[in-house]
Parts: structure tokens; C-alpha cells; sequence
């Protein structure tokens, strides 16, 4: 695959918010919509994908791993098993669907863009499998880079509200987190990954602490002054759910501020769960910062 045969890539940057809607197709998601849950897997994909695209989506994150604190690792073999019959179902039912894997491992990479899905979303910004970065290079495909810092021993977990990120060190916060994203960035263009395929995610949830998570959406302009087009996955995080003292069925509203705030600070995309409320939320957003000057 190549970006320039690519329908879901380019995006047009800086014209509107572009919606990615999360299918978990795992046993264990912490926000209790994972969907091996379900009899029928594939069909309970394609029906989430059809809800999606009617509410507004522009773009469905499939993973087949759940990276929350505290989860079991799986093997690549088992997460393309999972992956793999997702992604043809869905591109059965919907050949123009644009999909992206959520995967740091690149053989699951291989396979799901072979099956159909156009993007790759490393939570592991390439640190993790060395052969992911070449693979993005020579398929063309867009990369999604996160900032990372999970430590498994760093994770306090709760039974009602979930885990989060406690003592987590950062000498300062916005720097780090920069200097580590361009040190993904880095690892790509080395890598012969054009700069066209990058999109930046400052990894709300992914070894900060509950204020760390508040600061990096109040001063998402710093991380986007790097250059690249912005994703902010806010979406029913225990940030939101410490700070209402709310399970993760209840956190649409505490959501719905994150997005709307990290669309004012310079978001590009928001990868959020309620597709549905969250496209009103960015239409409404979208509405008040990219409003055409009247001078």
C-alpha cells in the first residue's frame, strides 16, 4: 500500500476534527466494551462499525490487546487471530471504510494491513518491535507515534473506577514528553517514513498521573508546535474517572470536556468510544476554533 493510493490518507488537516471511533476486540477492555465479550465477534464488529459510520466516524481503531493498567500481554499470534476476521468482516460489509490496527507489534501490523486496514497506531511510538518502523516505510502507510511511559509497577488499581498512573517522574512534563515523541519521530524518518505519514498522540492515560493527564490537554498547543497533525485519546479514562468519582459507563460528559478542550488546544483527532455524543461535542467545537475570521 502506498500513501498515495491510500482513499483514507491524507486527511485534510485544519479543516475540521476527524472522529476515530475504538472496537476492542478483546476480553478485558477497561471501559466494558470489549467485544469477545459477545457471541459472534465478527458480526458484533460490523454491527459497532455500521453505528459508527451512521453517528459520524471517520476512522475505526481495531485492537485486539487491551492496554490498560494491569493487562495481560498477548501473543502477535493470538492478537491476529482476533484482528484478522474482524477486519475482512468489516471490510466486507463496508469495502470504504477506513480502519486502523492498534498494534505495536509489526507482524500484527502485517497482517491487518494485509486484511484491509490502511493505518497503524503504535502505542509504543516504534520503540518497542524494530520492524515496525520499515514496515510503515515500505507499505507508506500513515503512523500514529504515542508517547508512552507505562510501568507496570507504577499502576494503582481500583475495582470500581479502574487503574491509573501514581509517582510517575517527569523532570518537566511538556519537555518530556516532546523530546520522547521526536525521539519516535526520529526512529521514523530514519527509517525512510516521510514526514507526510506522521500523526503525533501525547498518550493521555499512558504513565501520568491523574493531574499530569489534566496538563497535557491544557498544553496540547506545545506538542502541536511540533509540526505533525494531533490525536487525543481521552475517551472514559480513569483521569476523568477519579476526578468524578464515576465508572466508565458514566463518563460521557467528563469525555465530552476533554475532547472539546483538546480541540481548542490544536487537536486533529479524537479517538473516543460514544461516537454518536462526541460528533455533536466536535461539530460544536469545530464550530467556535476553526470559525473563518469576519476582517
Amino acid at each position: 500500500m502506498d500513501e498515495r493510493i491510500n482513499p483514507c490518507f491524507p486527511f485534510p488537516w485544519g479543516t475540521r476534527t476527524f472522529i476515530m471511533g475504538i472496537l476492542n476486540v478483546t476480553p478485558d477492555s477497561f471501559s466494558g466494551d470489549g467485544l469477545l465479550n459477545q457471541d459472534g465477534v465478527v458480526e458484533a464488529a460490523v454491527q459497532q462499525t455500521a453505528k459508527f459510520l451512521e453517528e459520524g466516524a471517520d476512522l475505526i481503531d481495531i485492537g485486539g490487546e487491551s492496554t490498560r493498567p494491569g493487562a495481560e500481554s498477548v501473543s502477535a499470534e493470538e492478537e491476529i487471530a482476533r484482528v484478522v476476521p474482524v477486519i475482512e468482516g468489516i471490510k466486507g460489509a463496508f469495502p470504504g471504510v477506513c480502519l486502523s490496527i492498534d498494534t505495536y507489534k509489526a507482524s500484527v501490523a502485517r497482517a491487518a494491513l494485509d486484511a484491509g486496514a490502511q493505518w497503524v497506531n503504535d502505542v509504543w511510538g516504534l520503540k518497542a518491535d524494530p520492524k515496525m518502523a520499515s514496515l510503515v516505510a515500505t507499505t507508506g502507510v500513515p503512523i500514529i507515534l504515542m508517547h508512552n511511559r507505562s510501568k507496570p509497577g507504577s499502576a494503582a488499581l481500583e475495582a470500581r473506577l479502574g487503574g491509573r498512573y501514581v509517582g510517575i517522574a517527569y523532570e518537566n512534563l511538556i519537555e518530556d514528553i516532546r523530546r520522547e515523541l521526536m525521539e519516535s519521530v526520529s526512529i521514523a524518518l530514519e527509517n525512510s517514513i516521510r514526514p507526510s505519514q506522521i500523526i503525533l498522540d501525547p498518550g493521555i492515560g499512558f504513565g501520568k498521573t491523574v493531574d499530569q493527564n489534566f496538563e497535557v490537554i491544557d498544553r496540547l498547543d506545545a506538542i502541536k508546535s511540533l509540526g505533525y497533525p494531533i490525536l487525543v485519546g481521552p475517551s472514559r479514562k480513569s483521569f476523568l474517572g477519579y476526578t468524578l468519582d464515576l465508572p466508565p459507563s458514566e463518563r460521557v460528559e467528563g469525555t465530552a470536556a476533554a475532547v472539546a478542550l483538546s480541540i481548542a488546544r490544536g487537536a486533529d483527532i479524537v479517538r473516543v468510544h460514544d461516537v454518536g455524543v462526541m460528533a455533536r461535542v466536535v461539530r460544536i467545537a469545530d464550530a467556535i476554533v476553526r470559525r473563518e475570521n469576519d476582517a
